[in-house]
């Protein structure tokens, strides 16, 4: 592979290549698994649930924000959950201008019997990495982050 800062780098020579390979087969990879398990779903409604699991206070875009969707995807996201039952949306109770969202029993249930098949499509997945080499390879994509959330030029 070419330095980073090399300028005619093949576009399957740089990193953002190989990170945007490595993402879209995982992402088949999982989808794949999900479709086994009979619910229906995708990735991306996986994760809305999962978020919705973990911040139930959440707002809609604030769910988003956590799943890298723009608003106009997780509403149409949310919409297609609602429509399947996992999710029930209500007025909130401190502000009728937004809805309260909350996963049913069903949405509850998908999330008990994907669970373990997630967390087996990650281990598979990183089969023979390292605690560690998951620690840098997380390190290092945090700090392109970083630098591509600066606002000021390096």
């Amino acid at each position: 592979m070419h330095s980073p800062g090399a300028t005619h780098a093949r576009i399957t020579d740089t990193f953002f290549h190989a990170f945007e390979k490595s993402i879209k087969a995982y992402r088949q990879f999982a989808q794949t698994r999900i479709d086994e398990s009979g619910f229906g779903i995708t990735v991306d409604q996986w994760l809305v649930l999962k978020a919705l699991q973990e911040s139930p206070d959440a707002t809609q875009q604030q769910i988003g924000t956590m799943v890298f969707k723009d608003f106009a995807s997780i509403t149409r996201i949310i919409r297609l959950l609602v429509a399947k039952g996992f999710v029930r949306r209500s007025t909130h109770s401190k502000d009728g201008r937004r809805s309260a969202l909350c996963l049913s029993r069903s949405g509850d249930d998908v999330i008990s019997a994907l669970e373990p098949i997630s967390r087996e499509s990650r281990r598979q997945a990183l089969l023979g990495t390292t605690p560690a080499d998951v620690a840098r390879a997380r390190a290092v994509l945090d700090m392109v982050a970083s630098n591509c959330l600066r606002r000021e030029p390096a």
